[in-house]
Formats: C-alpha cells, sequence, structure tokens
C-alpha cells in the first residue's frame, strides 16, 4: 500500500576518516553520503541513506541529490513506483529510497501495534577491513582489531606489497584467524593468476573481485585453490545468474547502495551465497544492511552465508550523524533498539557535516 509523504528531506553530507582509505580504486579522506528523510502524514521520519560510488563509475553526488529531491513532488510513495523505470532512480538513490520506506512501516507497526512489532536484529559477525599500507602498519592495524575480539581479516590488495601485507598478518593474527583479500577488479587475469598461487600458502578464506568481469572470474576460478567471490561484477540477480551460469564466482559481496537496496541483496543471495559489505557507508546504511545480513540467516545459511560481514566500517570514521545507531560489542555488530532500523539522527552534528 503507498504511503502518503508530506515532505521530503534531502541532506548531503561526509564523515571523515580516522585516516586516509587507500584501495586500488584510490584514496579517500572522507566519504560522501546522502541522508533521507521521508515524513508520513501522520508525522511519523524514514530514514534512508544513498552512498554514491562515482570512484567505480557510478552515480555523482549532485545527480542522487537531485533524483531523491524529485520524490518531494510526489503525494504517495511504495515499493513498486521506487523499483520502476518511469521514475529512473540511480541504484544509490533507489537504496536510500526503499531503505527510508522500510523504515518508515516499521516505525508505523510499532505505533499501531506496540513494541513486539519492532524486535531490533539479531547481531551479525564482522570481519575487520584493512586498508592498504606497508605489510608492518598492515599487521598493526590487524592486531588493533584482534585485541578488539575480531577474527576474520579483510586486507586491501592491488596496492603495494600484496603478498608482504598478507604475510604480516598471517604472523600478526596466527593460524586460526580467516583472511580474505579484496582487489577491487584492479588486476587482469595473468596477474590475478600469479598472485593468487603465491597466496594459496596463506590460507586464503576467499578473494573478492580479484580481476573485473565475470568472463575473467571464470578463467581465473578455474586455476586457483583459493575461492572468488564477486562484488563490482554482480549488481544485479541477473549479473548473479550469469555469474553462477559461469562458474565465475563461489559467492558474492552485497552492498545495498551498488544493488539498488534490501529487495534486490535478498534476490541476488537467492542466486549465489552471499555477504553483506559496506560501501563505507553511515549509520543509517550499516543498519539498513545488518537487518538484510539477518533476513540471510533466517531464511536458512546457505554455503557461504556464514561467513563474518563487511559492516564493521562505521569503526573507520572520526566522527558520526548518529545519537542512538548500529554498535560494535567486540566482532558482533549490534541494531539500535528502536522501531524501524531504531537509528536516531543527531541533528547538531548532521549541520556540521553537512556539504
Amino acid at each position: 500500500m503507498p504511503v502518503r509523504i508530506a515532505s521530503v528531506d534531502v541532506v548531503p553530507y561526509a564523515l571523515p576518516f580516522r585516516k586516509p582509505y587507500v584501495t586500488a580504486r584510490g584514496r579517500l579522506e572522507q566519504r560522501e553520503m546522502v541522508l533521507l528523510r521521508l515524513r508520513s502524514e501522520e508525522g511519523l521520519i524514514g530514514l534512508g541513506e544513498a552512498v554514491p560510488l562515482s570512484l567505480r563509475g557510478g552515480a555523482t553526488l549532485t545527480r542522487v541529490v537531485e533524483e531523491l529531491r524529485r520524490l518531494g513532488e510526489r503525494e504517495a510513495l511504495d515499493e513498486a513506483t521506487l523499483n520502476g523505470e518511469t521514475i529512473g532512480l540511480s541504484p544509490p538513490a533507489r537504496c536510500a529510497a526503499l531503505t527510508a520506506l522500510l523504515d518508515l512501516r516499521g516505525r508505523r507497526a510499532v505505533a499501531e501495534h506496540g513494541e513486539a512489532a519492532g524486535a531490533a536484529a539479531a547481531p551479525v559477525r564482522c570481519n575487520a577491513t584493512l586498508v592498504a599500507g606497508e605489510p608492518a602498519a598492515v599487521a598493526a592495524e590487524a592486531e588493533d582489531w584482534a585485541t578488539d575480539g575480531f577474527s576474520s581479516f579483510k586486507l586491501k590488495l592491488g596496492v603495494g606489497d600484496d603478498v608482504g601485507q598478507v604475510r604480516a598478518v598471517r604472523e600478526a593474527v596466527g593460524d586460526d584467524a580467516c583472511i580474505r583479500v579484496d582487489v577491487n577488479g584492479s588486476w587482469d587475469v595473468e596477474t590475478a593468476k600469479r598472485r593468487l598461487t603465491e597466496l594459496e600458502p596463506f590460507d586464503i578464506e576467499l578473494a573478492e573481485q580479484p580481476v573485473a568481469t565475470i568472463e575473467e572470474a571464470a578463467e581465473l576460478a578455474a586455476s586457483t585453490l583459493i575461492p572468488i567471490a564477486a562484488d563490482e561484477s554482480v549488481e544485479s540477480r541477473a549479473d548473479a545468474e550469469r555469474a553462477a551460469a559461469a562458474g565465475a564466482c563461489a559467492m558474492t559481496g552485497i552492498k545495498l547502495s551498488k544493488v539498488g537496496g534490501p529487495e534486490e541483496a535478498i534476490s541476488i543471495a537467492e542466486v549465489l551465497p552471499a555477504y553483506l559489505t559496506s560501501a563505507l557507508d553511515g549509520p543509517v546504511g550499516i543498519a539498513a544492511a545488518a537487518q538484510v545480513a539477518e533476513t540471510l540467516t533466517e531464511a536458512g545459511a546457505r554455503p557461504g552465508t556464514g561467513l563474518a560481514h563487511g559492516l564493521a566500517t562505521l569503526r573507520l570514521f572520526a566522527s558520526t550523524i548518529a545519537a542512538e545507531g548500529p554498535e560494535l560489542r567486540g566482532d558482533m555488530l549490534h541494531s539500535p533498539p528502536g522501531p524501524g532500523l531504531g537509528v536516531a539522527i543527531d541533528d547538531e552534528a548532521l549541520r556540521a557535516h553537512r556539504l
């Protein structure tokens, strides 16, 4: 049923990193995002968040803001409209709108039926995310995460001494820890074959997007013992079906802003074993991803879905816009206890970080 909308508030903002975020795709000092607030006629507010992926050739911040502001021209919204071709939302904007509508429906359910309708999502286990750097520095960072209870570590490769970073982290965290690598599609096939052969002795859990395309991944998968995971190359259920048919990957990471929101994420996971990853989201995006991760678990763990999720990235930021938001306790991400997504915005912090 469509939800009648009284107002739409679109706020572009940026959160600074504690230290530069370095990957094969480039270097970021801050993450630019867009907060969406949908206010219903009864005064309830649903929160959504878009993370433009312009470094990967996706929609720009300006485009996402314009798309979301146009929602204010509509008296009512529903999922079919937001997913339709007529409205023409980019994936990040669609993610924000669908998430805000989902949050609004959750808040309405609690308002109408009481707290029993708004039970918080179960906590989800997360991996540590390590930025690329000198091997000793990356190993020291891994030790910091391990001290805080993390046992799964994701290394960003494709920059500098790839094998040296993995070796240093393995020595730092021990044989029982899980190590996965993420290359953001920066290797060609021959480089990937060579690098993964060099990394096989370090007991790598998975290699995420080592090459750019599904076809390249299919060739690579036949030449390595390390499981291949997709990311950038799987943006829809159709992509997942093509990757599965080609034998290109054993699983896929899913970013909500990349695929266009929770519904498409769940649809992709029906085709390929999946784990949720962060697009360096703010608190609203992480809360939404945590709920999707729990949904996948409740649907029945398929091979691969027992992997740690890449949703501990709020730790990488120097500040937040949330007065109430997701919380890490050890390597477990706990959703806030309120209705819907449970996130409450700190308006003063939002003003300070507004673009």
